[in-house]
């Protein structure tokens, strides 16, 4: 374990030797705190307007966690840095950040979830026929229809009410992922670039400070 944590931390430090001032130009705010132009969404069964599951309120984007879809990003990222603060409203249920997304499917695209529910955040859970390197299957066994790779540290989330911030790397579809500061995963994908997405399951949570940063 502690082999990993030391190469993922080199990993991220690598990341950003060298850095200059011109790196803050590739910052992209991916919510704009007004409004949410910046993307686009999937309800299950298109059962509601996706207006009355996703908005934005008091400069925060609000999805209410049922019906299940996810709001994903109208461009493909590959190889960046992403911040995401998170709150529950009330009761810590479930959500998720999804990475690399191939294909915007209905209600779980092909694509990698940083899982973020409750005394979980950090495990990854392969969507879609996704795969990485890091989940093994033992032989002889049916493959899940939710593979899950579990995260690395107990949970290092906030009560609920608190905000929680995720900050993940991506690079070369190498994903690296820490909770409020503390490292919990790293998963290997062959895919490299796709969209980024925001889970609607469960109840009310609240998302802000959604910001990219180019590698």
């Amino acid at each position: 374990m502690r082999r990993k944590l030391f190469s993922a931390l080199l990993m991220a430090a690598s990341i950003f030797v060298g850095a200059t001032s011109a790196q803050a130009q590739k910052t992209v705010k991916l919510f704009n705190g007004k409004d949410l132009s910046n993307w686009d969404f999937i309800v299950d069964k298109n059962s509601v307007p996706a207006d009355q599951v996703y908005s934005v309120r008091d400069g925060m984007i609000h999805i209410k966690g049922q019906p299940f879809g996810y709001m994903y990003t109208k461009e493909k990222y590959g190889n960046y840095k992403l911040n995401v603060e998170w709150r529950w409203e009330g009761e810590a249920t479930n959500s998720g950040i999804f990475l690399l997304i191939e294909e915007t499917k209905n209600p779980f695209p092909n694509g990698i979830e940083c899982q973020l529910a409750a005394g979980k955040a950090g495990d990854f859970v392969l969507l879609g026929g996704s795969d990485l390197v890091e989940f093994h299957q033992r032989p002889g066994t049916e493959r899940p229809a939710f593979p899950v790779v579990e995260r690395t540290n107990p949970s290092s989330e906030k009560p609920a009410g608190e905000w929680n911030k995720a900050t993940i790397y991506v690079k070369d579809g190498v994903i690296t992922v820490f909770v409020n500061g503390v490292y919990q995963n790293t998963g290997t994908n062959k895919i490299k670039t796709g969209h980024i997405g925001l889970q609607s399951e469960g109840k009310d949570i609240l998302f802000r400070n959604v910001v990219l940063t180019q590698l």
